[in-house]
C-alpha cells in the first residue's frame, strides 16, 4: 500500500503527461469477463480471492467506513463487493460498458456506482477519493507508469494495487507459460515488476510505499496443478 507523501524524488518532478496522447487502456475488458472469472472458480481460486480480500481490508483499516474508494478496472468484482459489505462508498471505473456486467447486483441496488472512462485519463479531480484500489490491471497495462500516475492523482490518501514480482516464482513465467495455458486455457502474457521500480514510480508522484504484502510465492497455475492450496500454507 502507498500513502501520499510530501515530496517526489529529488530532481524528479511529478510526471506530467499530455492527456490527448494517452493510449487505450482496456485490459479490464478481459478481466471483467465471465471467461476470466472462471479462472478463479473452485477452491484454489476462491482461496486466492479470500487472501487478497483479507489483505486489502487490513491495508484500508486506517480509512474507516464510509470512506470513498475508487476501484480502477474493478469490473472483475473480486474486491468491490467485499468493500461494499465493509461499509465503504465504492465507485468502479472501467474502460467499456461491458465491464459492468459482473457488478450488476450491486449497481442495480444502488450500492455501487460504475462509470466508463479512459483509465489513463480519469474524469475526476485531483484527490477525489480517500483511497484507490487497482487489481488485475497493472501487469497488462499499456502504460503502467501512466496508470500509476492516475491512481496517485485521484487518491487523497492511499493506493492499493497488486503486481507480479520478479522476486517470486513468476520470474520463471516465460518457461511456465505453456503449462499455464494448457491448464487455464485463457491465460495471457503479463509483465513482471521489480519492487524498486514500483516504489520509484509512486515516489515520482508524491507517494511513499508504506506496506508490501506478498501474497503468493507460486503462481496460481501451480496451485491448481497440484489441486491443493496447502502448498502455500
Amino acid at each position: 500500500m502507498t500513502d501520499r507523501g510530501s515530496d517526489a524524488l529529488p530532481g524528479e518532478p511529478e510526471m506530467q503527461r499530455s492527456r490527448s496522447e494517452d493510449p487505450l487502456e482496456d485490459a479490464d475488458v478481459s478481466t471483467s469477463s465471465d471467461d476470466y472469472a472462471s479462472r478463479f472458480a473452485g477452491p484454489v481460486g476462491q482461496w486466492f480471492v479470500e487472501i487478497q480480500t483479507g489483505i486489502t481490508l487490513d491495508l484500508l483499516r486506517g480509512l474507516p467506513p464510509p470512506a470513498t474508494v475508487l476501484d480502477v478496472g474493478g469490473g472483475h468484482a473480486q474486491i468491490a463487493p467485499q468493500l461494499i459489505e465493509a461499509g465503504y462508498e465504492i465507485t468502479v471505473v472501467g474502460s467499456d460498458p461491458v465491464c459492468a456486467a459482473r457488478l450488476a447486483p450491486w449497481t442495480a441496488s444502488g450500492r455501487c456506482r460504475f462509470e466508463v472512462a479512459n483509465l489513463l485519463s480519469l474524469p475526476y479531480a485531483d484527490r477525489s477519493f480517500d483511497a484507490v484500489v487497482c487489481f488485475r490491471l497493472l501487469p497488462h497495462s499499456v502504460s503502467w507508469k501512466g496508470l500509476i500516475e492516475e491512481l496517485c492523482r485521484v487518491a487523497r490518501r492511499s493506493v492499493v494495487l497488486d503486481y507480479p514480482s520478479t522476486r517470486s516464482a513468476n520470474f520463471f513465467s516465460s518457461r511456465l507459460f505453456q503449462l499455464k495455458r494448457a491448464i487455464e486455457l485463457n491465460t495471457r502474457e503479463f509483465s513482471l515488476f521489480n519492487p524498486s521500480e514500483i516504489n520509484s514510480a509512486f515516489r515520482r508522484n508524491g507517494f511513499i510505499v508504506r506496506k508490501n504484502r506478498p501474497q503468493f510465492l507460486l503462481p496460481m497455475v501451480l496451485h491448481r496443478w497440484a489441486n491443493q492450496s496447502v502448498l502455500s500454507r
